[in-house]
């Protein structure tokens, strides 16, 4: 498995592979991150805060997030800088390390992608039900290539749309099993249709 060090951003919120994350950023750490990973063309870590909070101080996170690339940025007409990111692999934290500037790095194992699944027949409702969800939202899924016959895909666009806790969500994101990740999901997403 390959192993890197990463600049870390704790969110209250967790990112799926392939899936959009779009931020406001304003912390001088946080700024000083998206330029070195834009100018490395370098991606950072997004791990769920399990305790503490966005722009606090000291915080504990979920041992399992996701590397984000940067795919755009604008300045918003209150100054701040916006970022989108997209969603790549799934690592495993292996330490975590707060810099002089209050910016965490991590030692991170890259997870092995997801074996590639059909979605099974007793679960194309769902990839209907999230095809015509998308549509509806727009926006960032707009830029979001699609593939409503993979499992791993439908799973994890439906685990961070659907209006679900963010442990949930995590749940999601640690499963290895797109299969299962469906068979969870598919009782909440019957309580919404």
């Amino acid at each position: 498995m390959t192993t890197l060090s990463v600049p870390l951003f704790p969110l209250q919120t967790v990112l799926f592979p392939g899936g959009p994350l779009s931020l406001r950023v304003f912390e001088a750490r946080y700024l000083d991150m998206v330029s070195h990973c834009m100018k490395k063309n370098e991606p950072f870590g997004v791990v769920l805060i399990t305790e503490g909070n966005e722009a606090g101080s000291e915080v504990i996170t979920q041992a399992t997030g996701t590397l984000a690339m940067i795919t755009d940025w604008y300045q918003g007409a209150d100054g701040l800088l916006g970022i989108t990111a997209t969603g790549e692999s799934r690592f495993r934290l292996m330490s975590m390390y707060r810099q002089d500037d209050g910016l965490n790095t991590g030692d991170i194992e890259i997870l092995p992608p997801e074996p590639e699944a059909p979605v099974p027949g007793d679960y194309l409702h769902m990839a209907k039900i999230l095809h015509a969800l998308l549509d509806d939202i727009g926006g960032l899924y707009e830029q979001i290539p699609r593939d409503f016959d993979d499992a791993s895909w439908v799973g994890y666009r439906l685990a961070e749309t659907l209006p679900i806790e963010q442990e949930q969500k995590q749940y999601c994101l640690e499963l290895d099993d797109p299969l299962a990740r469906l068979e969870f999901l598919n009782p909440f997403l019957q309580q919404v249709a």
